[in-house]
């Protein structure tokens, strides 16, 4: 990888990492993992939310984190481990985030950026950038445990000779403290100014918003959504994130699930399967001819927050074929970005438009076409869609002084495929937005009493 670049390792200034979270890597004091790594898919702590409400108090979590306890963050997790494997909690020194792990190996520290401390939840104070200990000693869990906490632009070590011989690095290119990888991506797409929107549609549909309004954190509405400290000035300024569980990984399922014929074309005429997948929903009339999805494939996070929600075919009939299923959940997951974005815009928050498209399934033509007459707002896509390597490369140069701001951030984006929304398509995907959010409404419970079933006959 580094001999592709043409770029000596000496002529590297500096280092930083970005990862998907929620993620937890458990090591020993060595720093060797004690227990396979848990990342975003991960809903074996459903007991311990509810122990964690009762012990911390959910208002309390609320208001330190301005987030809510449901996505299982690392605490939750870290709290599992200790009710339900003591044997390997006792061998935690510390518990790190995939990149923070990655941080460990290149330099010997154990670090967490500010922007992936969130992500730790219930005792993280989004506001102070610090853990409170006295909701720590609630759960009987040893600060010792987490990591030293640092800001994205810190420098929190430099490339150890061990890591230098694995990776062909030079020993001594400083490394900066990191960030979530979703911010990486926007940092990337030139989202640096309070009101920049952009929209990445990897395994989770995550749609986010930069600004700086105190208020909206302890806001209802802004409890319905995901608020990270953003890398740019994690002390005031955040991205507020709407979460669908399941973005890209719906295609990713129908592809592998239901799929066989496009993967075998794949496979010979080196066609992308995606490609094939989306060019039998472009022949569907929008509105998918009367099939609604609710896309809820693993539970839902914002702005329904449920982790007993799946998947829903509402309306299938005869004259349904694989094109239809296909537009179906493609524009099910619209609706569920839809859902979020609906209740951004009533905060008051400032919006930029265009909404950028940036990272994963996003380069589908199709989908960006279906999300633009949703949203009913002008999109265009970003150029090159680096995505978060680039946006770590910019925080990396920051870090060390290279660039004086995150400003070449906006400089080097250039955004193109401008779309404008077909009013007329807009007005009908209203109306089966408003049928898909009353089918939610009259299964929830349903939800529920399906999975006190499947628990019951599985133990």
């Amino acid at each position: 990888m580094l001999r592709d670049t043409q770029c000596l390792p000496q002529e590297i200034a500096g280092i930083a990492v970005s990862s998907a979270l929620p993620s937890m890597v458990l090591v020993d004091d060595q720093g060797r993992p004690v227990a396979p790594a848990m990342n975003l898919m991960d809903r074996r702590a459903l007991e311990e939310v509810t122990v964690i409400r009762n012990v911390v108090g959910e208002s309390v979590i609320e208001d330190v984190t301005a987030n809510r306890i449901e996505d299982h963050p690392n605490l939750v997790n870290l709290f599992w481990y200790q009710r339900n494997k003591p044997q390997i909690y006792d061998k935690v020194y510390k518990a790190l985030t995939i990149d923070g792990f990655t941080v460990s190996r290149l330099t010997g520290e154990f670090t967490l950026n500010t922007s992936s401390a969130v992500f730790y939840g219930v005792a993280f104070d989004i506001r102070k950038g610090v853990f409170h200990d006295d909701i720590l000693e609630k759960l009987h869990i040893d600060p010792n445990i987490l990591p030293r906490l640092c800001d994205s632009t810190d420098v929190v070590g430099s490339i150890t000779a061990e890591a230098a011989g694995a990776t062909g690095l030079h020993a001594g290119t400083r490394v900066v403290g990191g960030q979530v990888d979703c911010n990486a991506g926007w940092i990337a797409g030139g989202a640096v100014e309070a009101g920049d929107m952009q929209l990445n549609l990897g395994t989770s549909g995550v749609l986010g918003v930069v600004h700086q309004n105190m208020d909206y954190l302890s806001s209802p509405d802004g409890l319905r959504m995901v608020n990270i400290p953003y890398t740019t000035s994690p002390r005031d300024t955040f991205s507020a994130v709407a979460v669908t569980t399941t973005g890209g990984q719906a295609l990713r399922y129908l592809r592998d699930t239901f799929g066989e014929g496009e993967a075998d074309v794949e496979r010979l005429l080196k066609v992308s399967s995606y490609d094939l997948i989306t060019l039998q929903a472009r022949d569907v009339p929008p509105g998918s001819e009367g099939l609604l999805v609710l896309p809820y494939l693993m539970g839902e996070r914002s702005p329904i927050w449920d982790t007993s929600a799946r998947a829903v075919m509402f309306g299938l009939s005869l004259h349904h074929h694989r094109g239809h299923v296909f537009r179906a959940f493609m524009e099910g997951v619209a609706y569920a970005l839809f859902d979020s974005f609906s209740v951004l815009q009533r905060t008051g928050l400032k919006i930029n438009h265009p909404l950028i498209f940036n990272e994963g399934g996003a380069k589908s033509e199709v989908w960006r076409r279906i999300i633009t007459d949703v949203f009913g707002i002008p999109t265009a896509m970003l150029k090159g869609r680096t995505g978060a390597p680039l946006g770590d490369a910019i925080l990396a140069g920051v870090g060390v002084g290279v660039f004086d701001d995150f400003s070449v951030a906006k400089e080097w984006c250039t955004y193109r495929e401008h779309l404008e929304p077909d009013q007329q398509n807009h007005d009908m995907y209203m109306e089966y937005f408003q049928l898909y959010k009353n089918i939610y409404a009259n299964v929830q419970g349903n939800f529920q009493d399906l999975q006190s079933i499947v628990r019951r006959h599985q133990n």
